[in-house]
């Protein structure tokens, strides 16, 4: 039998939740970013969410619960996934404004994992912008998304820390472990390692 030329990374889960005080009505969108040797095999890159209110059980929690689910295929770890997170909802005038961006890698090691993202928002330079954004309802924003998962650019660029959104990951490798990566404990080379968890 011929030495593996690939590793596998099959990643599932769901964007659970978010809190984003003083803010109702969201969605989220998501997408994952990768490096050139990363080549998606199976299932979504992007995806968007239904609109979710906060309820009188839990005031404070927007409930997504939008599953994610996707493989890929690489010879190299560079560039290791990344899910990047934008949430949009109404302003006063009723305008889709983003609520927040925010990025994380998938996880390395094969398991369940759960994560916090903070999210932020781009804000305005000066006073009159902002002034001038309020009124037209056209807030500052990325043209693309993506620019989250990047340095590059991102030192000048003014935020704002707004909100959390949870995300939980089910990750397996294949292979990894052949190719002589080791990510520590919980390696697995197919589904017997879910088990226990």
């Amino acid at each position: 039998m011929a030495a593996p030329s690939v590793f596998l990374l099959a990643v599932s889960g769901e964007i659970e939740s978010g809190e984003f005080p003083g803010f109702d009505d969201l969605y989220c969108k998501f997408s994952f970013v990768y490096g050139q040797d990363w080549v998606p095999t199976a299932g979504l890159e992007e995806g968007i969410s239904q609109i979710t209110s906060k309820s009188s059980v839990s005031p404070t929690t927007l409930v997504w619960n939008f599953p994610i689910d996707i493989t890929f295929k690489s010879t190299n770890p560079f560039g290791w996934p990344q899910i990047v997170l934008s949430v949009y909802g109404p302003d006063f005038f009723g305008h889709d404004v983003v609520r927040g961006y925010g990025a994380v890698h998938v996880p390395f090691v094969p398991g369940r994992h759960k994560r916090t993202i903070a999210m932020f928002v781009p804000e305005s330079t000066s006073r009159l912008q902002q002034l001038t954004s309020w009124f037209t309802g056209r807030r500052p924003e990325f043209t693309d998304p993506k620019v989250v998962a990047q340095g590059e650019g991102r030192e000048v660029t003014r935020v704002r820390s707004q909100g959390f959104v949870t995300i939980s990951f089910n990750v397996i490798t294949k292979d990894l472990h052949k190719l002589g990566y080791d990510v520590g404990h919980g390696q697995s080379t197919g589904p017997q390692g879910l088990q226990g968890l």
